[in-house]
Order: C-alpha cells, then structure tokens, then sequence
C-alpha cells in the first residue's frame, strides 16, 4: 500500500545546505524536510575544522577569493567562487544572531589558519565542534518555523519526474512507500564518501542524490575529482576519524614510521600544502618505508592547549587508547569530500525544471579540482540559500494546475537481493574504490574497477528495492561507476585528480566533464 502527499517544497537532507534552504523556503509555503536518519546525521555534525570565511581585520574577501582559485587548480567557476566569498560573511553574521556560538578571543571572534589559506579565516566553535554548533543554531531555527514539517528515518528512493519536470519524489518510511507530490524539488543530501573503504564520511553519505538525479537525466560534472582529508586515525578495526587539518595549522608535524619529518621534501608549504598534494606525499612515503600509515605529531605543543583547542578530537582518540598530548598518532589519507556532483547553475538550477541541489550533492563549479579547508560549510550556507530563492522563483512563476497524474506500479516491480549479499558486494564495491580508484590512479587500475562495478550496475541498476540497504547499494555502484568513468576520461593530471600514466597537465585539462544517463547506459560530454 502507499499513500500521496503534497507539499510546495521537498527538500531531501537535512545538513547545512538542507536546513539553509528549509528556512527560506519556509517564508513561501509548506515544507517537508526528509532525511533518512537523524536530522542530526549528516557531514554538518561531523566537520571539525571549521568555517572559511573573510571577516578578521587582517583578511578582505578578494584574498579568500584568489585562495580558493589557486586551490581549485584553475578548474573553478570563478563567478561561483565570487558569490561564495562576498555573500559568505553576511551568511554567518546571521548565524551569530540566531545564535552561533563562534570561539572568540576577548571579545572578538577567532580565526585559526589551514592549510592553503594565506590568512587566518578559519572559524570554530567549541573547539573543534563547528558543525555539530552550525547544525544546532539551523535546527533550532527551523523549529520556529510553522511551514516547515521534518520527517526522520524517511528514505527517498527515486525522483517523480513527469513530462521533462521533477514533481517530487517516492519516499520510502517503515516499508511503506509514499508519493511525495512537490511544486519544486531540492537535493541537500551531501556526499558519497561511503563508497570508498576508507572515509572520514558518516555512514549516510552513500551518494543517493547524485544517483536518483542521474538516473531522471540530470547532468552530473567533475565526477573524478575525489578529496581525499591527509590524516584520518589508522587503526585495524576503528573507523577513520578525522583528525582536523586544524591541528596542522596549529602546529602539528607528519612524520614517517622512523620519526623523520618529510613534508618539505615534498613541497615548499610542508604540513600546510594543499591536501591533494599531502595526501599523495603521505601514500608515497608509506610506498616508500612500506608501512600503513604516517605519525601525526603534537607532543610539542603544550598539553593544555591541545585539550582545550581540540576537545572532541582528543576525548575520541582517548577512546582509542591514543593520547594526543603524549604519543604521535597514526594518520593514513581517507575519502573526504566529492568537488563533483549535479550540476547547478549559480542558483542552485539543474538541467530538469523543478530540480535543485546544493552542498556536497550539487556542482557550482566552486571547489574546481580541490577544494579549499573550510569552504564547504560556507557552499552549504551560501548556496543553500540561493537554492531557496531559485526555488521560490520558480515555483513563483510556474503554473501549478495539477500537480500529478503519476501513478507508479511499484509492487509488481519491487525486487530483493539477501542482506548477505548486499553487504558483500557493498564492501566488495569499497575496496575496489579504495584500492583503484583513491588518491592515486592509472588506467589500468580504473579500467580493473570499471569492469568489476560496471558487472554489479548492471545487475542492479534498473530494479525497484524497498530495503535501505539495496537502495544505498544501488545509488553507490551507480555514483562509483559515474566516479571511475569520469577518472578513465580525464587523461591528465589536476587537482585531486592524480593519474602516474598521465602525470601533467595536457593539452584539453581545462575542459569540464558532465555525465548523463542515456538509453545505452551513458555518455561523457
């Protein structure tokens, strides 16, 4: 059985860019927020670090600008980045007056550097809690809002598109499948790091926007560019939690498993080079000493600031019998952000009326080929906004005489896979992932992973599940497939994107490449 509901905005994700966007809309009409855990259980709650952005006395928004370009390795949407650095200050003084609580220092506010940034811009609060304070101060105000409905533990499974325009989405709710009927559609459900073994990411982010956009013919761009974050905590049987590229900003040193330091043989920068660049300093210098992992070392710096500075960071590790303050910490790089997603014009529009993405899910062109430290929290807000009011526009100026006459047979469609094997070839895809398709790449390893996902897309592809766990199995092959393909196309080298059989930047690097689903599979435009 199944149920139709309607609303004016469907907003999938509940992260920054999610909840961003559901407080503007929320001025316009009804609201539904679906998200398929917690509200709270997105990367928002999981970025430490902090959020970039140009309001200390010793910063101007044209040097927040031209640190973003050069980290984006010449491929990034200039106009996007302009939006991104002049609207981001007023995005978090409206934070602060609803209520952010930022560290300050006396009575003004904090910055600490990262690394690839040439000023001190980086916000943070509670120490290293800045998304778990972001996610609390738009939750909170959200809550205020009488338009605004949230559902929890509510999966959307596939987009509704009709007559070339997207009218909603079927949700998925304890077995039971929903016809969720909207005036205008908004993806905010972040990234795909779970399809790599290794990620900083929660276990939500399984790419199912990109895959339910791409597989309505949505455009998909700059699939191959991967962040991998340079020191994640290597240990066997505990997750790869992020150790803060803050950390390194204040101080903290890598060195091998022989103590040496090795950063500055690698570039000029040392520990604050781009992360693209620490990340494969890091591989190649355990290729080079043939071990798992490198040592992250704070031990010179005085114990109570790195308590006080880093309190989840330290209390974590803690856990894991690993003290921060006494003993060098074993880092190894881990999937951390996608550059790459639905393409997006600078107002959050895709190719399909009625679509729109913003945040980790959606392409502006922004981050180009690497993404600057701490820019993403700030995409979230800016283009989470700007999302709303190009969602409001066009439902503004769109008629609205019926919304559907969709009617889906899904129960004579729906198939099943055994939970065994969904977790098989979930962890079989991971590896693949990690082993030939992560920081450093060839096409003779992308071409292996190609072969092995392409055999388990086509077997799952086109079917209609009902259980969480095949629905994220299918959107993960299908975003790793579009990851690899992207990868195999792009014959050189830039940014994130590294190739050893294509080591430069060739002739035809600046082009951009998209990815849409065809009758045949798909094609690379």
């Amino acid at each position: 059985m199944s149920e139709s509901i309607y609303t004016d905005y469907l907003i999938i994700g509940s992260g920054v860019a999610g909840l961003r966007a559901a407080i503007e809309v929320g001025k316009k009409g009804k609201v539904l927020v679906v998200t398929k855990d917690l509200p709270t259980e997105s990367s928002t709650e999981y970025a430490q670090g902090g959020i970039a952005v140009a309001l200390s006395d010793e910063d101007e928004i044209g040097i927040h600008f031209e640190d973003t370009i050069k980290a984006g390795d010449g491929l990034c949407n200039e106009e996007a980045v302009k939006i991104l650095v002049s609207e981001g200050p007023e995005r978090i003084i409206e934070l602060i007056n609803w209520g952010a609580e930022f560290d300050k220092e006396g009575s003004k506010l904090a910055f600490t550097l990262e690394a690839a940034h040439s000023r001190k811009r980086v916000l943070h609060a509670h120490g290293d809690s800045t998304g778990r304070e972001i996610e609390r101060v738009l939750i909170n105000k959200v809550s205020t809002l009488e338009n605004v409905k949230k559902a929890s533990f509510t999966m959307a499974i596939d987009l509704i598109v009709e007559e070339g325009k997207c009218i909603g989405a079927l949700l998925l709710k304890e077995k039971e499948i929903i016809k969720c009927f909207s005036k205008a559609t908004i993806l905010a459900t972040g990234g795909a790091g779970q399809v790599y073994s290794r990620t900083t990411n929660p276990k939500v982010c399984t790419g199912d926007g990109m895959a339910m956009a791409f597989r309505v013919g949505a455009y998909l761009k700059d699939m191959e560019f991967i962040q991998f974050h340079p020191t994640a905590l290597y240990a066997p049987g505990i997750p790869a939690f992020l150790l803060s590229e803050a950390m390194r900003g204040e101080g903290a040193r890598l060195k091998n498993i022989y103590g040496e330091e090795f950063m500055k043989n690698y570039h000029p920068l040392g520990e604050l080079a781009p992360r693209d660049i620490v990340s494969r300093a890091i591989i190649s210098e355990m290729v080079r000493t043939n071990s798992t992992h490198v040592y992250l070392d704070m031990r010179h710096l005085d114990e109570n600031f790195l308590k006080n500075r880093f309190p989840t960071i330290y209390s974590t590790c803690l856990r894991f019998s690993f003290d921060i303050t006494k003993q060098p910490i074993p880092v190894s790089p881990a999937a951390h952000f996608i550059m790459g997603g639905v393409e997006t014009d600078i107002d959050g529009r895709t190719n399909i009326k009625g679509l729109f993405a913003a945040g980790e899910v959606a392409c502006t062109g922004v981050h180009g080929a690497n993404r600057l430290a701490s820019n993403s929290l700030l995409e979230g807000l800016v283009y989470g906004y700007r999302a709303a009011h190009g969602a409001v526009e066009y439902v503004e100026g769109e008629r609205f005489d019926k919304i559907s006459s969709y009617d889906f047979k899904f129960e004579t469609k729906i198939s099943h896979i055994e939970q065994s094997e969904i977790i098989k070839m979930r962890e079989e895809l991971r590896q693949i992932m990690w082993e030939k398709v992560g920081v450093i790449r060839c096409g003779e390893s992308l071409g292996i992973a190609k072969d092995k996902i392409l055999s388990t897309y086509e077997k799952i592809a086109e079917k209609f599940f009902i259980n969480p766990l095949a629905i994220e199995l299918k959107n993960m092959t299908t975003v790793g497939l579009l990851i690899t393909e992207a990868a195999l196309s792009r014959k050189n080298s830039v940014g994130a994107h590294y190739r050893t059989d294509y080591k430069e930047k060739l002739p035809g690097w600046e082009k951009h490449l998209r990815i849409r689903k065809t009758n045949a599979g798909f094609e690379i435009f």
